[in-house]
């Protein structure tokens, strides 16, 4: 997931108060944990975590740009 800002939340099973489906979260750049197949991001509580990679997708320029509209 590199080269991107922010990433879109697909899955967050047994996370629902820390990740809510669709939404935006701030991908913290993390090299360590990408051969775990796993992503650090800020969650809803203002906090890094790890989550599997697989739960969420990259977001590019444009369509941040549409979800800060939406906000």
């Amino acid at each position: 997931m590199a080269g991107s800002n922010f990433v879109v939340c697909l899955q967050n099973a047994g996370h629902e108060v820390s990740l809510n489906r669709g939404s935006r979260y701030r991908l913290v750049p993390d090299a360590d944990v990408s051969v775990h197949h796993q992503v650090r991001v800020i969650d809803e509580s203002g906090e890094d975590y790890l989550y599997p990679e697989a739960w969420f997708s990259v977001i590019n320029e444009m369509e941040t740009c549409l979800f800060e509209h939406r906000s």
